[in-house]
């Protein structure tokens, strides 16, 4: 009976007093977000956003840095996150969400268990548009499907939904297209197609309206293929790749290996055994700086959309594409696999 009263206690103890150690460990601390992408891309972007408002949600509101980490098209961040930053909850950070349906379909490279992360969520899930400079000689999707040369679009890497979109598209659209690997990041394509190493590239909306605005908004770049489940509304004349797809097994490709990764394309992780206390605190902060006035004020003065997802609902997916049909995934990973 003592003993039982003794459990009993204990028990409560740690209900009340837990959570105020949690609470308590991050005051005076600083909080750094590893971003797999390179300043002025569409990831730094929102990131550096985020750390100017996230830390107020945080118990002892400490401070939040952003860090560049990048290489192997963010699967470095992704590695460091996984197996080198401490699990002390003072690390999270973004990598391209492509590499988890990488890690299912077992390319190479991509050698640890992307489930073993701790999701936080996604501030918006991503729309994948091809935009190419007016040099290309193509101004729509027409012009692409006739041209005689392939369109170089400059990609990270295989994994990466920047080189994964383009290839997916090359198969199932038979675009001509040349994927140029080997950028650091979609601010480093947009400065090659400016200078004329590639034509463009495909990456999400939300990032190329922010981050070429100048060029779209003079008519240097155009937007001439959308890859989504449904139009943009910024885009009503321009197609989708679904509607272009000539074949049941076209479309079926286009919606698993480009249009449904695209939700978790910038997602937010933190490491393995990070203490459940800590993760739930930065779940919690991670899902209220989205709604925070400031941080939603910010976000529409810069022209940054919000379309979040929680932790739990990025598990969800994540475990999804781990679950498609073996033969997708065969089909899928030769595409991926191409040159």
């Amino acid at each position: 009976m003592r003993t039982r009263f003794w459990l009993i206690a204990i028990s409560c103890w740690f209900s009340l007093h837990g959570p105020l150690r949690a609470d308590d460990f991050y005051k005076g601390k600083t909080v750094r977000i590893i971003v797999g992408g390179s300043a002025g891309g569409g990831f730094d972007t929102y990131s550096r956003v985020m750390a100017r408002h996230m830390g107020k949600h945080i118990p002892g509101h400490p401070a939040i840095l952003v860090e560049n980490m990048t290489g192997a098209g963010t699967l470095i961040a992704a590695k460091y996150l996984h197996a080198s930053a401490k699990p002390d909850g003072l690390a999270f950070g973004i990598f391209n969400g492509s590499l988890i349906l990488g890690r299912a379909l077992g390319m190479k490279g991509i050698d640890f268990d992307v489930r073993e992360l701790q999701y936080l969520g996604v501030p918006v899930q991503d729309s994948p548009v091809c935009a190419l400079r007016k040099e290309s000689g193509v101004t729509n999707v027409e012009q692409w499907l006739a041209a005689k040369t392939p369109v170089k679009i400059g990609g990270l890497s295989p994994g990466n939904s920047t080189s994964d979109v383009p290839r997916i598209l090359r198969a199932t659209l038979d675009l001509p297209i040349q994927v140029v690997d080997g950028y650091k990041g979609t601010a480093e394509v947009r400065l090659a197609a400016d200078a004329g190493e590639v034509h463009g590239g495909c990456w999400a909306w939300e990032s190329v309206k922010v981050t070429w605005a100048k060029g779209v908004q003079s008519g240097e770049v155009n937007t001439v293929l959308q890859t989504t489940a449904k139009k943009i509304p910024d885009l009503p004349n321009v197609p989708l790749a679904l509607d272009l797809a000539k074949t049941d097994e076209a479309r079926l490709l286009l919606r698993a290996g480009a249009i449904e990764p695209a939700a978790i394309v910038r997602v937010y992780v933190t490491t393995p055994r990070i203490p459940k206390d800590r993760l739930q605190i930065l779940r919690r902060a991670f899902r209220n700086t989205f709604t925070d006035p400031d941080f939603v004020a910010e976000m529409k003065k810069s022209n940054l959309d919000i379309n979040p997802l929680t932790g739990e609902e990025v598990e969800k997916i994540v475990h999804s594409l781990f679950r498609l049909d073996p033969a997708l995934l065969s089909k899928l990973a030769k595409i991926l696999a191409t040159k």
